[in-house]
This record gives C-alpha cells, structure tokens and sequence, in this order.
C-alpha cells in the first residue's frame, strides 16, 4: 500500500466510520441529562427536547469521543457516566478533532463541526476536585444540524464531503 504524504490528503483519510454509543439530551439548564435510544436532529431547533433547541447554530450539539471516559476515569479515579459531562452524543471509533471543519452523518442527520466543547465550571462539582482540569481537552466538539433527521444510538458516523 502507498502512503500519501500530502497533508490535504491525509487529512482526508479516516481509518473507520465511528459509531454512536450514547444519546443525551438536557431539559432545563441545570437539570439532570437524559439519556435517550433516539432522537431528531432539527436544522432549525437542535436536538428536539434539548434546552438548546433554538438558541443559535453554532452550539446546537455537543459531541464527545467515547475513548475519553476511561481517561477522564483515570484522572480523577472513579467511574465517570456519560450523563455527567452534559454531552449530548458519545460516538467511538473516530477522533472527533479530526473533523473539524467536517461535515459528517449520523443516522438520517447530517452535522457540521462548529468548534471545540470546552468544560464549564460545572465539572468540578460533579467530577470533583480537579474535575475541570481533566475535561480540558477532553471536552469534544460543538456541531450545527445541516440536514434534519433521525439519530439512534447504534448509528454509524460517516464524514461526508
């Protein structure tokens, strides 16, 4: 196999199609986070039931790597649920920094990377102390809703062009 060197086509190139785990979604700011198998991704509204829904596009889904709960675990020693860092989607199988400035598919819904999902102050609470030291860089990304549809936990994540 020949490898290309050229960093546009390198960055171009994923090892696999990653996988969504884990769906949450929060109904007030500061409530609980809910974990959901489905829900629908709205272009104009966000996740629908999310407190997001409709306050601006650049924010309007939290993603994070799966990978990066058993570092967050190691940081701060105990076990660390997905609900507790108020992400909204826990996708495994692809490094979500490498879609920046990505478009990408799950399930019927079609993304775009935004930014980096930096921790609020927030996660010292409920991580303890040091919490949010070891959310940093851990956080994932935010990502705007292009093409409405449904999402299920189980969808793959394909980047598309």
């Amino acid at each position: 196999m020949m490898y290309q060197h050229d960093i546009h086509a390198l960055t171009d190139q994923y090892p696999a199609h990653g996988e969504l785990l884990w769906i949450g979604v929060r109904p007030a700011q500061k409530q609980a986070v809910i974990p959901v198998e489905a829900v629908m991704a709205d272009s104009e509204q966000g996740l629908m039931g999310d407190h997001y829904s409709g306050r601006g596009k650049k924010r309007q889904v939290t993603l994070m790597q799966w990978e990066h709960l058993s570092v967050l675990e190691s940081f701060v020693g105990k076990t660390v649920a997905p609900d507790l860092l108020r992400r909204n989607l826990l996708v495994r199988g692809v490094n979500l920094l490498a879609l920046k400035q990505r478009c990408f598919r799950i399930g019927d819904a079609v993304f775009k990377t935004t930014g980096l999902c930096h921790p609020c102050s927030r996660m010292e609470t409920v991580l303890g102390q040091g919490g949010y030291n070891a959310m940093r860089g851990h956080g994932g990304i935010t990502a705007q809703v292009i093409q409405s549809g449904r999402i299920c936990t189980g969808d793959a994540v394909i980047v598309v062009e």
